[in-house]
């Protein structure tokens, strides 16, 4: 099986700021979220967790596995999509014209990234690979948990449903929620 989590809230999340890239930690909300998803899912039987580097994301997976024996993995291409130079932007969608929110709002049009952000296409490349690269591990009978952010756990979402780019963001999962996807 392979399932797939966001990490647990962050102050920034509370404060409906653009994450991105920026390595920001788990407030004590998200950790509270961690220890109640590890609680609410000890008996799912997962062999091995992805995480992504950045440390919200693999806080929420070092919790999520304590008294456990599974093994963490990191993984660069789980990292989070770029955002660019509008990472710590705070409440969007309340600027007029904001170039970011085109990614958002019309992904299909979000054909140029923003200054220093990331492609849907980079986005689609990266963890398609990564997929690709851990598909025989589920086949051949492994239970892998990723463990990652918003944009990017879509992506992956995406990829494995053959949801379009025009519904990118439709597949939301809440924070700390276990998405079972095969």
């Amino acid at each position: 099986m392979l399932y797939i989590m966001r990490h647990g809230r962050t102050d920034w999340n509370d404060q409906r700021r653009l994450q991105g890239r920026t390595d920001i930690p788990l407030n004590e909300t998200g950790r509270k979220m961690a220890r109640k998803a590890a609680a609410d899912n000890a008996d799912l039987d997962i062999d091995r967790i992805y995480s992504s580097p950045l440390i919200r994301a693999y806080e929420t997976a070092r919790i999520f596995a304590e008294g456990r024996d599974i093994p963490i993995i990191k993984d660069d291409r789980l990292k989070e999509m770029s955002f660019g130079i509008y990472e710590g932007i705070s409440k969007s969608f309340e600027i007029p014209d904001c170039p970011v929110n085109v990614l958002f709002k019309d992904p299909e049009n979000y054909k140029v990234p923003v200054e220093g952000g990331e492609s849907f296409e980079e986005l689609f490349a990266r963890t398609g690979s990564f997929i690709d690269e851990i598909m025989p591990l589920v086949e051949g009978g492994m239970n892998i948990l990723i463990v990652g952010h918003g944009a990017m756990n879509l992506s992956i979402i995406s990829y494995i449903r053959n949801i379009p780019l025009k519904d990118f963001w439709s597949g939301r999962i809440e924070n700390c929620r276990i998405e079972k996807l095969i």
